[in-house]
């Protein structure tokens, strides 16, 4: 036993706790971006252009984005668990308003309280695993949880995508409501109570002091400007190859394009592959390598050939998923003390690059189709491999 008794692997506390978390981390992407692969059925249904559709995942992943900061600081200062919980129920509640939505207005403003209420979750999530997880088992802890929004996303795409193809898209979103309410029930049960939280300041003072010495570390901004760059370039190449594909000469269905998804099983493989790699090799050879496995994966897909471009899709998934534990791990490793809202700030930056990129990204696709798509997409990835070899460097110096 370690001196604070964290939760230690082969424990059935370890188990419980590492269960909840990947269903948490499940439910999360479940919920939020289930949305993605019926964009052309909203456009459809309420006659709007596919930017304004985008709107549709944009809505939550704004308010996560926003919100992550404030609610990270209510779970730095009342704990960990009841805000997680509380999000995963509140989530599940808009999600199933949103099933209910008679027009584009309703769709919007619940799924904006679907990212509302989630946002509690994921920066809490990553500090109660730095605090009750013991150090040695962390790194693997945080690629299952990774893992599990992969399988997440993966999962609700396909689903409400399937569900779609054979009903409506009410049903679609209504799915991904009983999804919800299956893994908060789980949740709730299975996550066992906080021993190590210590409940900090919400002090003006206090917290600006923190902000400061956060953004004069030479490695957390950068790794911030990651998330939001690598996040932005994901989301945009899901949300507009959806289009590309359900277009001639592909005219793929709502359930074909929906099955694309299946590739985050890709991610959620190489999140965990990462990690063990990281501790052979070291952080910034493998994100390098990972960040080049985006750029080719991003290319591949230039091709009119279904199979490469699917090909090329998958590369990029894995790469993108890898880059995303990397960094994930990084900040856990620069945060010091206030690590819910380090991990707050990283999620935030995260999120917003998934809002503002994803429906920014929109008139690429409008107005040079895909080859635009692809510069602005390499444009992204190219300033991350920049910050990754300015990263290396500062580990260079520190060692």
């Amino acid at each position: 036993m370690t001196p604070r008794n964290e939760l230690q692997p082969g424990t059935e506390a370890f188990r419980r706790a590492n269960w909840a978390l990947i269903l948490g981390g499940f439910a999360c992407f479940t919920l939020l971006y289930g949305t993605q692969p019926i964009l052309p059925q909203f456009t459809e249904a309420f006659g709007i252009s596919p930017t304004m559709a985008s709107l549709a995942v944009s809505a939550g992943t704004l308010t996560l984005s926003v919100l992550l900061i404030p609610l990270s600081l209510l779970s730095d200062r009342f704990g960990r668990a009841p805000l997680m919980k509380a999000a995963l129920l509140g989530a599940t509640f808009f999600a199933a308003l949103s099933a209910l939505a008679p027009d584009f207005e309703w769709l919007i403003f619940s799924r904006a309280g679907v990212g509302a209420c989630i946002a509690a979750l994921p920066a809490a999530a990553m500090a109660y695993l730095g605090e009750e997880i013991t150090p040695e088992a962390r790194g693997r802890v945080m690629g299952m949880y990774i893992a599990g929004n992969a399988l997440g996303g993966m999962f609700g795409r396909f689903l409400s995508a399937l569900v779609t193809q054979f009903s409506s898209w009410h049903y679609g979103l209504a799915a991904l409501a009983v999804v919800g309410v299956i893994c908060t029930a789980l949740f709730w049960r299975m996550l066992p109570p906080a021993q190590h939280f210590r409940s900090r300041s919400m002090a003006p003072s206090a917290l600006w002091q923190d902000i400061v010495r956060i953004y004069k570390d030479p490695g957390l901004p950068w790794l911030f400007t990651t998330a939001f760059l690598i996040m932005g370039a994901f989301v945009s190449i899901y949300n507009y190859l959806g289009f590309r594909l359900s277009a001639a000469p592909y005219d793929l269905g709502p359930a074909a394009i929906g099955a694309v998804f299946l590739l985050y099983a890709v991610g959620s493989a190489s999140s965990a592959l990462a990690g063990h790699l990281v501790d052979r090799h070291g952080r910034s050879l493998i994100m390098r390598g990972m960040i080049a496995a985006m750029a080719l994966g991003v290319l591949a897909t230039l091709d009119s050939h279904l199979v490469i471009i699917i090909a090329g899709l998958a590369l990029f998934t894995f790469g993108y998923f890898a880059t995303h534990a990397i960094a994930s791990g990084w900040v856990g490793a620069r945060a010091g003390e206030r690590r819910g809202l380090v991990s707050a700030l990283y999620l935030s930056s995260y999120y917003l690059g998934s809002s503002f990129l994803g429906s920014t990204s929109g008139p690429l696709w409008t107005h040079f189709a895909w080859p635009g798509m692809v510069v602005g997409l390499m444009l992204c990835v190219s300033l991350v491999f920049g910050i990754a070899l300015y990263l290396a460097k500062i580990e260079r110096q520190t060692h």
